[in-house]
């Protein structure tokens, strides 16, 4: 039985619906945008959008944290740069070439048919849930299982932390 728009099933399909939609809507803006300013609320957007994937997937915790993280830090963080930058070099030769934007069309779109056809041709397997997401769990494989993610983690933020503090230092 298919779903219908009415139940709880058709109206979180039409919620992932849209949180996609606002995922590729921001990545378009952000590769399409002339100015830097609006691909980096381009990015923002699409980070949004993630964690709006990440949400739907029941993770709330790294949802926030990618809010947190990227949109809140990274995000801000290359405004911050564009702000602190000299406006000398901002003149952009507008330059189009077709095929390249032809071949970038055909290679998407191969990449999207192939993903589609596996996606819908597999027999994809639920796997039991081992732990119940909790943020202590969460907590105690960030340290043991996953430790050398959260490192990687850290060091974003840290380089992060450092490219603020420089770009500040340096000034206009």
């Amino acid at each position: 039985m298919n779903p219908t728009l009415f139940t709880a099933e058709g109206l979180a399909g039409i919620l992932f619906l849209i949180v996609i939609a606002v995922t590729m809507a921001g990545a378009v803006i952000a590769v399409n945008a002339s100015q830097l300013i609006r691909a980096v609320a381009g990015l923002a957007l699409s980070f949004l959008g993630v964690a709006g994937i990440y949400y739907y997937l029941n993770s709330p915790f790294i949802a926030l944290m990618q809010i947190l993280i990227y949109v809140g830090g990274i995000s801000v963080l290359i405004i911050f740069a564009i702000m602190l930058a000299e406006p000398a070099g901002m003149e952009v030769e507008e330059k189009r070439n077709k095929l390249k934007g032809i071949f970038s069309i055909m290679a998407a779109g191969t990449l999207t048919f192939g993903l589609v056809s596996l996606g819908t041709g597999t027999d994809w397997q639920v796997f039991a849930r081992v732990d119940d997401g909790s943020v202590k769990d969460i907590g105690t494989a960030l340290l043991t299982t996953y430790s050398m993610s959260f490192e990687l983690i850290s060091l974003l933020l840290v380089t992060a932390i450092i490219g603020a503090i420089v770009l500040s230092r340096a000034g206009r």
